[in-house]
């Protein structure tokens, strides 16, 4: 790795309308060489020109509040930011029609006959339909600028709604881990390779936001479903084009018989989803800042600047840490697995000396046998297993992952914590050490259970509240620096940082852990192969998960300065060479930290890697960590530059992921410029 500081006054190229163009084959990256800090070399870079970075949308109605809908035949018309939406009463079609007069399609048919419609009535800014024969009632008004419409059913069904068919020429925006932009006529989208047509995943837990959309040309079209629980976005292709449509179940049980959908007009940012979902945040008072967390609990402000690793064996130790600090590693999350060999005191107080954050992962979600468990984090006093077991509704017990044992009911630890206090003996048991920090795997990741059991039953939204409630105890009154795998937009509040939510996981990520040849296994102990053992993904899921033509931050835009988001840690930074380049400059440009494992064998290797890469990320992540994403463009027709700007301009971020120079700004190089800096920070391959 290069990284040099550089003053410099000539300019990088101005952004261009950006056009996808199909480039077959995935590049396969080298490994970024590691180096001190240069100083000799004369680089270039500007701040881009004011403005041409402005995403979000404006956090008002825009004018829209006190327009009353109208109605024309069968038709209701309804005023929305940018322009018009047209509601087709007899089918659910949703048209938008902006207002230099482009028609863009918001949402097909309804996926079933609805049978004839019921008289429009209009109260105020709201209007009012039904559907007799299927027991559904529909209301639709105008609401910051977007239109909401809610589905209620006095019954139990399903509804497929709303349908997204972009035309030849559009993307999707998909929240898969930190955000995919789709071609919806890309070769490769729409076959079986990707791993995306003919999938469909729940918003409460497979997507990040509960929000995606399209663009195509100068115009966009956003969708927020702000409660996900019950609601799902499913994949398919017709005639070489990939579309989605959202299905609802609509149940008395679950509390999911009103269904709501916020339909937008945005524009031709490729994250203009997101920013539509930030400023819906915004707006609801749903959105809580890091600012406001360092401010509840200072320890949180030791995440800005560090690189965060999981430790084995010897980087468990006093030894180890302090060689981490002599390396030059200045701030870092250091986390440790729940098996038998916790860090000791000793090794804790080193780190807490050197400015680090040290936590255990923990897990409240399996049962086992204790005689039999495969860990420690499955072992529960008493009757725990079986006894608090999820279950279906015929008693069957619902088998925990990879067939371990069982998933435990959140619901049966609530009703018992006051007076077993099992939760809360398990952290402080875990943290006896002194750590100040704690990840608790899973909770946040969207895995919602309704159970069965007699005593504990519980449904999905109850599920979901007592997992929020029991994050929330561990951050705000126990105030560990608290982290979670994959979150959700929904646990994003409790959390400081996320661990996965910026890895697009592909299914056939999952097979290949399986392979112990290829992806490795849980031995030896004091450094498994499975975390350790480098790793080739095959070309299709390395084009899926990793492509940065593909990828865009949506999950940034969204909630960049309010949670830390990371990759997944069984797939550290040293796991996959030939992705190393792409993911240090994507760790630049969208100012989040890399993940890394450290055992008995690489501990000095792989820590001088990381204090390098630190040394470059931590400046940049100390000014910008808790500020928002205010702009993401593709700089280039093939998506190889990228620029990001933060804080309106305190960070903007130029990464070139290609091969050829873009302006002075070599291939594999990315360029930070601070606005309260002459010179700019350059990291290169």
């Amino acid at each position: 790795m290069n990284y040099v500081k550089s003053n410099s006054s000539q300019p990088l190229p101005q952004p261009r309308e950006a056009r996808h163009s199909d480039i077959a084959g995935a590049r396969r990256r080298r490994r970024f060489r590691t180096y001190g800090i240069a100083a000799a070399v004369v680089l270039t870079v500007t701040t881009a020109s004011a403005g041409y970075l402005a995403m979000a949308e404006p956090p008002s109605d825009g004018g829209t509040a006190d327009v009353a809908p109208q109605v024309q035949g069968s038709a209701v018309d309804f005023t929305v930011r940018g322009g018009t939406t047209r509601v087709d009463t007899g089918s659910l079609r949703v048209t938008g029609h902006a207002d230099d007069g482009a028609s863009l399609p918001m949402s097909g048919a309804a996926g079933r006959q609805l049978g004839k419609p019921g008289a429009v009535s209009v109260d105020g800014g709201t209007a009012r339909w039904s559907y007799p024969g299927k027991k559904l009632t529909v209301t639709a008004k105008s609401d910051h600028g977007r239109l909401r419409m809610t589905v209620h059913s006095d019954t139990d069904q399903k509804l497929s709604w709303p349908t997204t068919a972009p035309g030849a020429h559009g993307a999707l925006q998909i929240p898969r881990g930190e955000g995919l932009r789709v071609p919806v006529s890309d070769a490769f989208w729409n076959s079986g390779e990707a791993g995306l047509k003919d999938s469909e995943t729940e918003l409460s837990g497979g997507l990040t936001l509960p929000a995606w959309g399209y663009t195509e040309g100068k115009h966009g079209v956003g969708y927020i479903v702000p409660e996900e629980v019950g609601t799902s976005l499913g994949f398919a292709s017709k005639d070489g084009r990939i579309g989605s449509t959202a299905r609802h179940e609509f149940s008395r049980r679950e509390q999911t018989r009103d269904y709501t959908v916020h339909f937008s007009l945005t524009g031709s940012s490729p994250v203009s989803s997101a920013a539509n979902y930030r400023a819906y945040l915004d707006e609801h008072g749903k959105l809580r800042s890091l600012a406001q967390k360092i401010k509840e609990n200072p320890e949180v402000g030791r995440l800005l600047g560090a690189v965060h690793a999981y430790a084995w064996g010897s980087a468990r130790t006093t030894k180890g840490v302090n060689e981490l600090r002599k390396l030059g590693v200045s701030r870092l999350w250091l986390g440790y697995d729940a098996d038998d060999q916790p860090m000791d005191k000793a090794a804790v107080r080193a780190a807490q000396r050197h400015g680090y954050l040290v936590g255990p992962y923990d897990s409240y979600a399996n049962g086992q046998p204790s005689r039999s468990a495969d860990n420690p984090s499955s072992k529960w006093p008493g009757s725990v297993y079986p006894d608090f077991c999820v279950r279906n509704w015929k008693g069957e017990i619902k088998e925990g992952f990879g067939g371990r044992g069982c998933y435990v009911s959140t619901q049966a630890f609530k009703q018992a914590e006051p007076g077993k206090h099992y939760l809360a003996d398990r952290a402080k048991k875990m943290t006896a050490n002194g750590a100040d920090s704690y990840f608790l795997d899973v909770d946040a990741a969207g895995e919602l259970f309704t159970d069965s059991s007699e005593g504990h039953r519980m449904n999905k939204k109850q599920d979901r509240a007592n997992r929020l409630e029991r994050m929330q105890k561990l951050a705000s009154d126990d105030k560990f620096v608290l982290g979670s795998e994959s979150a959700g937009s929904w646990a994003a509040p409790v959390l400081a940082f996320n661990h996965g939510g910026q890895t697009p996981v592909a299914d056939g990520l999952w097979q290949l852990e399986k392979d112990k040849e290829k992806w490795g296994g849980y031995a030896p102990q004091g450094e498994p192969a499975f975390f350790f053992k480098e790793a080739e993904l095959p070309p299709s899921l390395a084009k899926a998960m990793y492509d940065p033509r593909y990828r865009v931050p949506l999950y940034e835009t969204a909630l960049h300065g309010s949670v830390i988001n990371t990759d997944r840690w069984e797939m550290p930074y040293n796991k996959l060479p030939a992705q190393k380049t792409d993911r240090a400059l994507m760790s630049a440009l969208y100012n989040t930290p890399l993940n890394f494992t450290l055992g008995d064998k690489n501990l000095k290797s792989t820590g001088k890697e990381m204090a390098e890469l630190q040394r470059y990320f931590a400046p940049l992540h100390k000014a910008a960590g808790t500020e928002r994403m205010t702009g993401y463009q593709r700089l280039t027709a093939d998506g190889t530059v990228q620029r990001s700007e933060f804080g309106d301009g305190k960070l903007t971020v130029t990464a070139n992921f290609g091969k050829k120079p873009y302006g002075s700004l070599p291939g594999d190089c990315v360029d930070a410029k601070l606005r309260n800096e002459t010179r700019s920070h350059r990291l290169c391959s």
